[in-house]
Order: structure tokens, then C-alpha cells, then sequence
């Protein structure tokens, strides 16, 4: 299924698009897209449906916000090895971890502000991972599959003097208002038989800057979870971001085209859909 969420921010309401582009009402489903709609059973509950029976929307003109009401966002840096090489930075030896204020998420095509005072913002094409059940002290990478819910894209937008160059921990660079563009759409686990076999792709005002393999991820999908497990509890609704291939604008020779207002962003990974931010002045 293609889980998707549209309408005004703040009062978006729950769809689902059909294998044939068709938009259907879900509102007579579920109520939303969120942590208590996954841990009732929901994905069950809407595998049930006759989807044909389902009203149509009219899409012309309708915003898509993100997918999910997301719970916390854990985040995984310098998990794929052509970006750590582009950065100078040695491979991990274990996930580095950090966490992304949930209100950082925006729709698949709502504008991305630069921070006040910013120079420095930077894109990141991710894969995202959204949690179905509760994971907690997992012991292998057989569960942690078995409590994915689902993945979507999500552009993890950061500012690098914020991240690296004020002292503390990398959260101030990463959840800055808008920095999470999230979607277009929740795409069901069954649907995705390999997250370790996805391109990504992300264009900056045309230009192509990233072009990577989430087979070249350091630490795959199912031991994020499973190391994550060991560490905090998981809840339904959560969202993993898993980091991002080589191309980011840190990565780039003098001088590095960091995002300025009026720049737009592409983002795409295969089957999971497109993004579209235009860049603003916060």
C-alpha cells in the first residue's frame, strides 16, 4: 500500500493512492496516519479493505503532507561509506546516533526555510524507516524486519556551521524548523522486499548531487533497528532516518553551494516516490 496524508497543514486527512494513480478517501477507515493507527493493527485493518470501494479524491490542487504523524526521529550519521569518505571521516565501528526534533517535519513539497543567521544549509536524501511495533532488545535482524511498518524518503536538511562549528551535539544543526521534508507517501514493507537494493537520487535547481545505492549503507536497515533496540525503546509511529549517500553540499570544493532562497530541491528514491521543496528565508 501507498499511505499518504493531504491537505492544509495541520488538517491534513488520510488516503491511500491505488495501483492506478487513483487517490481514495481513507477517512471512513481510520481516523490518521500515526502511532495509535499502527499499534492497533492498522496496515492489517486497511489490507482488509476493498479498495475499489473506496471514495475518490480529486487530487488537482491538494497538498500532500508528510505520511505520518511521527513519533521521536532517530537519526543515523555517516552510514553510507562514499559519504564518510567524502567528509575525511573514518567508517564508524557502531551507528552514530542522534536524535531530530519530530516538529522538523514538513510535507514531501513544502518550502525548506534557512535559518536565520545561516550559511550553511545543507540537503540529504534518506531513507526512512517507520517502526509498525515495538522494538525492544532485539536479538536478531529477522525481527527487526518483522517491525517495520514501512519506508518513505525524507530529506534530512541541515546546517553545517550549526552542526559542527558551535560546540555541543550535532542536534542544533538538524532541527531547525522545516528540516525534515517527509514523504510523499508510507510505502508498506511488502511492497519494498529489499531496502538494501533502492537508488537514491537528489537535484539541486536541476543539477544532480546525489546519485547513490542504499547497498552501499555501512550498517543495513535491519541492524539499525536491532542495534537501536539496545539502546531505547522503539514505539509504533517512530521514524529512523538512515543516513545519506555522497554528493552533500559539506562535501563539495570551495566554494560549497549550500542552499540559498529561491534554490529547489529534488529528492527521489525508487518506489517510494518524489519530493519537491523550493528554498525560503526563514
Amino acid at each position: 500500500m501507498r499511505l499518504l496524508r493531504v491537505g492544509a497543514p495541520g488538517r491534513e486527512t488520510p488516503a491511500l493512492l491505488d495501483e492506478t494513480g487513483l487517490l481514495r478517501d481513507l477517512r471512513g477507515v481510520v481516523d490518521d496516519l500515526d502511532a495509535a493507527f499502527l499499534a492497533a493493527g492498522g496496515l492489517s485493518r486497511l489490507a482488509a479493505v476493498t479498495v475499489d470501494e473506496l471514495p475518490v479524491l480529486d487530487s488537482a490542487g491538494l497538498r500532500v503532507g508528510p505520511p505520518l504523524r511521527p513519533g521521536k526521529i532517530v537519526c543515523i550519521g555517516l552510514n553510507y561509506r562514499d559519504h564518510a569518505a567524502e567528509t575525511g571521516l573514518p567508517l564508524p565501528v557502531e551507528p552514530v546516533v542522534f536524535l531530530k526534533a519530530p516538529d522538523t517535519v514538513v510535507g514531501p513539497d513544502d518550502a525548506v526555510l534557512i535559518p536565520r543567521g545561516s550559511t550553511k544549509t545543507d540537503w540529504e536524501v534518506e531513507l526512512a524507516v517507520v517502526i509498525g511495533q515495538q522494538a525492544r532488545y532485539l536479538a536478531t535482524a529477522e525481527e527487526a524486519l518483522t517491525c517495520v511498518a514501512g519506508y518513505a524518503i525524507a530529506n534530512d536538511v541541515s546546517e553545517r556551521e550549526f552542526q559542527h562549528e558551535r560546540g555541543g551535539q550535532w542536534d542544533k544543526g538538524k532541527s531547525c524548523e522545516t528540516f525534515n521534508p517527509f514523504g510523499p507517501w508510507l510505502v508498506t514493507a511488502d511492497e519494498i522486499p529489499d531496502p538494501q537494493d533502492l537508488r537514491l537520487r537528489l537535484r539541486v535547481n536541476g543539477v544532480t548531487r546525489q546519485d547513490g545505492t542504499t547497498k552501499n549503507m555501512i550498517f543495513p536497515v535491519a541492524e539499525i533497528v536491532r542495534y537501536l533496540s539496545w539502546f531505547m525503546v522503539l514505539h509504533p509511529g517512530d521514524v529512523i532516518n538512515t543516513g545519506t549517500p555522497a554528493g552533500v553540499a559539506m562535501g563539495q570544493p570551495d566554494p560549497k553551494p549550500y542552499l540559498t532562497a529561491g534554490d529547489v530541491v529534488e529528492v527521489e528514491i525508487d518506489g517510494l516516490g518524489r519530493q519537491r521543496q523550493v528554498v525560503a528565508q526563514a
